[in-house]
Parts: C-alpha cells; sequence; structure tokens
C-alpha cells in the first residue's frame, strides 16, 4: 500500500477548570483516526500565554494534585509581581506557563501518539477561573 505525505491542521478547543490537568489524548487520537494519519509528527502549540501543555503520568491522579502543589510553591500568589491587572493569579500563571511547556512535538506510528505506558497529553490551566483554550494541532507525515 502506498503511503501519501501530507499535512493537516485544526484548532481544538478545551473547556478548563480552574488549577487543573485536563487530558486530551484522547481528543488528540481520535482526530488523528479522523484525518488518517499514519507515520510523522503532531505539533501542539498552546495559544495563551497563563495555561500550558505537559505530558505526564496519566494512571495516579495524586501526581497532577502534587504537581499542581509545587508549581504554586514555585510561583507563589503573593510575592507583588508587577504585573497584576487580570488579577492576583495572571503573573503566577504566566511563570507556570514558562517553567512547563506551551508547544511539543509527538512522534505518530502507526496512526497512534507513541506516548508511554503511563503517559497522557495535558493542558494545564495556571488561572483561577475556567477558560476555553485553543490549542493548535498540525499534523505533517504519511496517511495510508
Amino acid at each position: 500500500m502506498t503511503k501519501q505525505f501530507f499535512q493537516e491542521t485544526t484548532v481544538l478547543s478545551v473547556q478548563t477548570r480552574p488549577h487543573s490537568f485536563e487530558m486530551i489524548t484522547s481528543e488528540l487520537d481520535q482526530w488523528l483516526r479522523e484525518i488518517g494519519a499514519y507515520f510523522g509528527q503532531l505539533t501542539i502549540l498552546m495559544k495563551h500565554t497563563s495555561a500550558s501543555l505537559t505530558i505526564q503520568e496519566n494512571a495516579d491522579p495524586r501526581v497532577r494534585v502534587d504537581l499542581l502543589s509545587v508549581l504554586d510553591k514555585l510561583a507563589p500568589v503573593d510575592a507583588g509581581y508587577l504585573h497584576n491587572d487580570e488579577g492576583p493569579d495572571d503573573m503566577p500563571a504566566h511563570i507556570k506557563s514558562m517553567l512547563t511547556n506551551t508547544a511539543m512535538t509527538l512522534p505518530v506510528i502507526e496512526g497512534r501518539m507513541d506516548l508511554g505506558i503511563w503517559q497522557g497529553v495535558y493542558v494545564i490551566e495556571h488561572r483561577a477561573q475556567n477558560h476555553n483554550r485553543s490549542i493548535r494541532l498540525l499534523f505533517q507525515g504519511e496517511r495510508q
């Protein structure tokens, strides 16, 4: 069977809860199936500066609770930041976003992201409100 190179892009909308990890692995897998992706790479870009992306443990939710706690210690709300126009959680959210990832590229093998058994892809919401986050997806590679 002949493989065909192609590129496909879309924007994934993710509704977040305050200070949370929102798993998006299944949405990414579904999109890869829909476009017929087979072998290549998926690039993911968070289009915001107060939320981020990560690959993390998908089995024990306590890992994500601990990670949020550590991020809060690294960028506390009450540190006296100059940038506070959008509220006291805004600058800490920017710092947390800088410490994590706002973009990543993942290999796609036989139509699926090549993640480890305990890995999931997450949006990390660093703000204290619900948000609708936009994430650019770009697949480049072969389809069946």
